[in-house]
């Protein structure tokens, strides 16, 4: 894998997050020919760039402050550096907050996709993304928004990698934790039966770079058991205070929220493994057609500001979405159908 990935040129968008900048620097000690670091915050961008002279430094990547919702720029990126693999890993990941801002959770985690999956079909390059656990079967904005990413990518033949929980990940529920534990409590969970798959940096950075050998498929880490939120709350606290009691507080399940995750959903096939700990999944795909027409629907209802349109498109392009009352509410005419195959 890393001789392969060596010889590539690679660009990273989103480089700034947690797996993003895991990716950069994992890229970095490989010696990846050429890499470009593509992040939207300048502060991220400016820590990572901090980072990187001071473990490698002469041996620079090219970094870059900008949007993947500018089409503009992304072209001049695509035409100077001449990516041949894409890591797309910039998205909005909050599930709480994404249910009140559903226009920007889908301009940038589907429209943006769209635009960095045919910039780089149009540089003949291979695109994969990092997506989660969350667009199986989706009952969240960040979700839906995730699942109608994969089917863009697929459909661009293009790599999916679905990732579950990534353990100290910025603004991740152990982070929350920490922070909790550190002001003397209390945890708050949001159900003592919450449960989820859990990854650390390291696994998950593996996990995308494996996949960059795959070709236009769907791919999940071998995850068999899910873990007790509570349970980690109760480790990080012994662990953080062993000597001072932290309280924790059961809040209830949120718009948005879930008990449990999956990684696959009951229409998809679990494939065996293709690389070490990565199994296959054959999910329905949309045909690209229906697609092309949805995304020039939702890029309209976007640009308009119209809500309900654009979550009228979103719930059209994943129709196993299955929002909360109020987000159904707001686009109550979703019985349109597409065509899958």
């Amino acid at each position: 894998m890393s001789d392969n990935l060596r010889a590539r040129s690679i660009l990273i968008t989103g480089a700034g997050g947690s797996i993003g900048a895991a990716l950069a620097l994992r890229c970095m000690a490989m010696g990846v020919r050429s890499l470009s670091l593509l992040e939207a915050s300048e502060s991220r961008l400016f820590q990572l760039q901090q980072q990187c002279s001071s473990q490698y430094g002469s041996l620079q990547p090219t970094f870059l402050l900008g949007n993947v919702t500018d089409p503009g720029m992304l072209e001049e990126v695509f035409a100077r550096s001449a990516p041949d693999l894409v890591f797309h890993a910039a998205a909005f990941k909050h599930v709480p907050l994404l249910e009140e801002q559903t226009i920007a959770a889908i301009a940038n985690n589907v429209l943006a996709t769209e635009l960095v999956s045919k910039t780089a079909s149009a540089y003949a390059a291979r695109v994969v993304l990092v997506s989660t656990d969350k667009a199986v079967m989706p009952v969240s904005i960040l979700g839906a928004t995730k699942r109608a990413a994969e089917q863009i990518v697929l459909s661009q033949h293009g790599v999916v990698v679905r990732l579950g929980n990534v353990l100290a990940s910025s603004d991740s529920v152990a982070e929350i934790f920490a922070h909790q534990i550190a002001s003397g409590g209390p945890i708050t969970i949001t159900d003592p039966a919450a449960r989820r798959f859990f990854l650390t940096i390291d696994e998950a950075v593996h996990i995308v770079l494996a996949a960059s050998s795959e070709e236009n498929c769907l791919l999940i880490p071998a995850l068999e058991q899910q873990h007790f939120i509570a349970d980690l709350a109760r480790f990080l606290a012994s662990e953080l205070t062993p000597n001072r009691p932290v309280p924790i507080v059961f809040t209830q399940l949120r718009a948005g929220d879930r008990e449990a995750e999956r990684l696959y959903a009951d229409d998809e096939v679990l494939g065996p493994e293709v690389l070490p700990n990565l199994h296959c999944v054959t999910t329905p795909k949309i045909q690209s057609h229906t697609i092309e027409e949805l995304l020039t629907r939702m890029r309209t209802a976007v640009a308009s500001r119209d809500r309900s349109a654009a979550l009228e498109c979103l719930l059209t392009l994943v129709p196993e979405f299955a929002p909360h009352a109020k987000a159904q509410s707001i686009a109550p005419n979703h019985d349109l159908r597409v065509t899958r195959s």
